[in-house]
């Protein structure tokens, strides 16, 4: 009984032992852990204070090695003359004296086409030839005034001796005068019609009847369209050909009545052509419309454009900035603007020496964006701005996408 008693009291004091044993252990592992992570925390500490960006709130620093980098400018606020914008809508066209349409000027059978559509011509060129019975008439008929006339002229000379000599009438005298003059008429008349076919008078007297005649541009241009085909009778006012001289082309641009009283001939335009895409184009007003249209009510205004290119081409769609009166506002660069959830955003710049360390300091500001001319912005600040204070010139879309960024790694 006694040896049961000393056994159960050595048992106990082995596994007392061992607790306490393991308890020392353990304590003495965690004191350890502890003293890792703290070091490992300090040295995370002094590596962020030597990263170039560091994000406080509402705050971007930059190194200036960064700064350099990146290309940043900063500059105090400056004002800008910009003008007005006047929006317009409208297509591009062709004033009437540079578009020609071609007619045969006599009916006749259409034998020979010259050009296709898209073809480039100078002023007289063939683009078709014509021949009918009506031609080779019309010169015969030619022919015999032309005859009569000379035989007119001599017998009116003749009559007029005989009347001065008072051998002849005067009544014979008078009407040698007025067959005479009637046939003149006749034969200038056939003149008039051959020159039109471009048929020389002075070759048909001789007697050299031609059986076709060509059909030539009036102006220089492109075909823009071909009406007609080989074989076809074609009456005097049938359209065969139309030629555009896309050289003269210009915008023509519909403003309401409401901006009306703000238009100047000499006022510029930025053009914009869907068939140039990325490009603005340059024009000039040089002529307002007198006259309102119904639907809607609007004027025309007539623009030259500054561009010489072939893929101008009348009936193309255009949209117009109409560039009024020029006021000085305050104004930044586009690149210094940039756009975050609805509200437009610059930012301000300082400068600053830590430790003998350069770092250049980013706080947005919001502004309020008016008036857009030749890349500059017109901005209105919510609060008064120092006339010193220091505005970036670009990369703002960078610098509140670093901001951004920034600002979700702190969130979390």
């Amino acid at each position: 009984m006694k040896y049961k008693f000393l056994k159960s009291i050595l048992v106990t004091l082995l596994f007392g032992g061992l607790l306490v044993a393991c308890s020392s252990k353990t304590k003495d592992t965690l004191v350890e852990k502890t003293a890792t992570d703290k070091h490992a925390e300090e040295e995370g500490h002094e590596d962020n204070h030597n990263t170039e960006e560091n994000h406080g709130e509402g705050v971007l620093e930059l190194s200036e090695l960064k700064f350099n980098s990146l290309g940043i400018r900063v500059d105090t606020l400056s004002k800008k003359a910009l003008s007005g914008i006047i929006e317009a809508n409208g297509q591009l066209e062709v004033p009437p004296q540079y578009e020609a349409t071609v007619t045969a000027i006599l009916g006749a059978n259409v034998m020979q086409i010259e050009v296709i559509e898209g073809d480039k011509v100078q002023k007289g060129q063939v683009l078709a030839r014509i021949s009918h019975p009506n031609l080779t008439k019309l010169q015969t008929d030619y022919i015999k005034a032309y005859s009569d006339l000379v035989f007119l002229k001599q017998e009116n000379e003749r009559q007029k001796r005989l009347y001065e000599a008072e051998v002849g009438s005067g009544k014979a005298y008078q009407k040698s005068t007025a067959e005479y003059t009637a046939t003149a008429g006749l034969v200038k008349g056939y003149e008039a019609q051959l020159r039109q076919l471009n048929i020389n008078p002075k070759e048909i007297q001789s007697g050299a009847i031609v059986t076709s005649v060509a059909v030539l541009s009036p102006i220089k241009g492109y075909v823009e369209k071909v009406t007609v085909n080989i074989g076809q009778y074609v009456n005097p006012q049938d359209k065969m050909f139309m030629i555009v001289d896309n050289d003269h082309v210009h915008a023509d641009l519909m403003v309401f009545e409401k901006d009306v009283f703000k238009l100047k001939e000499g006022q510029e335009i930025d053009i914009q052509v869907q068939s140039i895409p990325n490009k603005t184009l340059k024009a000039k007003i040089y002529s307002i419309g007198k006259q309102f249209e119904t639907s809607p009510k609007a004027i025309h205004v007539h623009a030259e454009i500054n561009y010489e290119d072939e893929n101008l081409i009348p009936g193309m769609y255009v949209n117009g900035k109409i560039h009024t009166v020029e006021v000085f506002v305050d104004a930044l660069p586009e690149e210094a603007i940039v756009e975050e959830n609805g509200k437009k955003f610059t930012f301000s710049a300082e400068k600053k020496i830590e430790e003998n360390n350069v770092v250049w300091t980013f706080t947005p500001i919001e502004v309020i964006t008016g008036q857009v001319h030749d890349g500059w912005v017109e901005v209105k600040f919510l609060e008064k701005l120092n006339v010193s204070v220091l505005l970036i010139m670009n990369n703002a879309y960078y610098l509140m996408a670093e901001m951004n960024k920034g600002e979700a790694s702190h969130s979390h």
